[in-house]
């Protein structure tokens, strides 16, 4: 293909770089399939989230911002902070895409892997990587706006042993199975117990099957984790590849919902807010409450539907609202809990699969209905 281009083209002048060569033909090339239209019960809808994702694989030229010179000054800023930090750009690291790079930290092991995952938003508005290295785990973003150099969160390299962990006893695998959670689900997600004490569960949360961190629960519902690990969503590796995302309130409904079948399911890391926020979106270095969300937006984006299962309250409606606010209306699918005999909604996915078991709670999932993309919570 480049000999072709050569021999037609009078001058390759205006290709100021191998770069633009390669860019011209990452354009040249035939686009991936993309589905415009999705099938439901009552016929096909356009799938607005799909059409935007095949606009913005257009590339464009950085050279030229459409907005004018601001966005080449914040790409400029985030290449700078990203270099401080000790890793090393080239042209191909271009915004909008996943780069694979040497680690820094670890130099890509004996090997020499390219192991560190690095994104550049398409906006220009903050980088982020992550080294997938189970002995290294560092991570960090940079941001245009911010002062400082660069963030940097390391993750410190966690192990069962260091923590104190040991399987489920007796007890506990008993009081999931009142919840209808057998122990097969138990044991693929890595649920455990502090040693010696059967009376605090610990959640363990995993990237590329490493240990990263790990929220404890009593039997009392008293809650609390591991300091200075970041925060990512409970059961991240079952939705590396998933273009379907389903996301519930918590660790427990996410189990439950693997009893209904599906393994696709992601638990935000805490709790829901008591109501929507009625100003914009903050910027996102100063979006604390979900960093979760940025944090792990390298497997949100690849997912063309996402299924809020949050909790039927108040509090779950907002978080409902948040999210979507977040990740696009325009892909997201709501679940409504089915009523009880009094006429009240049971609160979220664990009370419908203990009582009315695993194939309604599933049909509940399947029966979720399109995010109105013009709707908006009312404050409480």
């Amino acid at each position: 293909m480049p000999q072709l281009l050569a021999a037609l083209l009078p001058s390759k002048q205006w290709l100021k770089s191998t770069f633009w060569l390669q860019h011209f033909l990452s354009f040249a090339s035939p686009p991936k399939p993309v589905f415009l239209f999705q099938s439901t019960s009552s016929g096909f809808r356009f799938n607005s989230y799909a059409a935007n994702r095949r606009l913005s694989t257009i590339p464009v030229r950085l050279d030229q911002p459409e907005d004018g010179s601001s966005d080449l000054d914040k790409l400029r800023v985030l290449r700078q902070k990203i270099e401080v930090s000790g890793i090393t750009l080239d042209d191909s690291c271009v915004p909008g895409r996943y780069h694979h790079l040497i680690c820094p930290k670890c130099n890509g092991g004996q090997l020499m892997e390219r192991s560190l995952s690095l994104h550049i938003t398409q906006d220009r508005n903050f980088a982020m990587w992550r080294c997938f290295r189970s002995t290294c785990g560092w991570a960090g973003r940079v941001f245009p706006e911010s002062s400082a150099a660069y963030s940097e969160v390391t993750n410190n390299w966690m192990t069962v042993d260091s923590l104190g962990l040991e399987p489920l006893g007796d007890k506990l695998i008993a009081y999931f199975g009142e919840r209808m959670i057998s122990e097969k689900t138990l044991w693929r997600n890595a649920v455990m117990q502090l040693s010696g004490n059967q009376s605090v569960i610990a959640l363990t949360y995993r990237q590329n099957g490493r240990l990263v961190g790990c929220k404890y629960r009593s039997m009392g519902k008293r809650f609390w984790q591991e300091k200075g690990t970041e925060k990512i969503l409970y059961g991240l590796d079952d939705i590396q590849e998933a273009n379907e995302i389903i996301i519930v309130e918590g660790e427990v409904d996410k189990l439950s919902v693997e009893e209904a079948g599906f393994c696709n399911c992601v638990s935000v890391p805490g709790g829901a807010p008591q109501k929507v926020s009625a100003k914009e979106l903050p910027s996102l270095d100063k979006d604390t409450a979900y960093h979760y969300l940025w944090n792990c937006k390298e497997y949100l984006d690849k997912a063309s539907r996402i299924i809020l299962a949050t909790d039927g309250d108040s509090p779950g409606q907002a978080l409902a609202e948040e999210l979507a606010r977040r990740l696009g209306k325009e892909r997201c699918w709501r679940v409504s809990w089915p009523k009880k005999e009094d006429s009240s909604c049971f609160k979220d996915a664990n009370e419908v699969l203990k009582n009315l078991g695993a194939d309604a709670l599933r049909e509940v999932i399947e029966n979720a209905e399109l995010y109105e993309v013009n709707s908006s919570i009312q404050e409480i």
